[in-house]
């Protein structure tokens, strides 16, 4: 299980180092893991950034310590699930956007979607396919919360460092400010990637 301190660290070195690492989730004794393959990082002084102007009830958590739970909703409808960076006091944060299962997820006698990656192609499908909403916000990563990161497969960690162009670094989306920044990573081959 990677460890708060590892992600004390800039929101967007966080993000791409994420590219490949392995997404778990318990949920009533039934555990089921993915590879992260899309991110973006948002920080301090980027207008994208929720908190960007002031500190807010609900922002409060990306301010720190790193390794937390941030969970916002948009649209109304869809959650978005988020890991707390950097430093305590700065407001910073990475997105997770989209993650790759290998199986079907234990809890769902039937899956939404006819492909099991695609079931979390995007950050709305991701958290209704885990279960995640804004009451774990604020929660710490970890097995008492029920989700938490790992490492990279040592096959994937061979792979991406002998190809770093496997990790595709663009512009985010969804975002009608801070455009510019190419503050977004996913994985090149994978399916689960919400969009290119």
């Amino acid at each position: 299980m990677l460890t708060h301190k590892w992600f004390a660290r800039p929101a967007p070195e966080v993000a791409r180092d994420l590219i490949g690492c392995r997404l778990i989730r318990q949920i009533n004794g039934l555990k089921t893991e993915g590879t992260i393959v899309e991110t973006e990082a948002y920080q301090a002084g980027d207008p994208a950034t929720h908190g960007h102007r002031r500190k807010t009830k609900r922002t409060a958590v990306m301010f720190g310590p790193a390794g937390y739970i941030y969970v916002y909703l948009i649209y109304g409808m869809y959650h978005c699930f988020n890991i707390v960076t950097g430093d305590d006091g700065e407001l910073s944060a990475v997105l997770i956007r989209a993650v790759e299962f290998d199986t079907a997820l234990p809890w769902h006698a039937q899956q939404s979607s006819g492909k099991i990656e695609r079931i979390a192609a995007g950050p709305g499908k991701l958290c209704k396919a885990l279960e995640i909403d804004r009451q774990m916000t604020e929660s710490p990563l970890g097995k008492q919360t029920g989700i938490w990161v790992a490492q990279r497969l040592k096959r994937q960690e061979v792979q991406l460092s002998s190809n770093p162009s496997l990790i595709v670094n663009t512009t985010r989306i969804g975002i009608s400010k801070g455009v510019e920044k190419r503050w977004r990573w996913y994985l090149k081959d994978s399916p689960a990637v919400s969009k290119r």
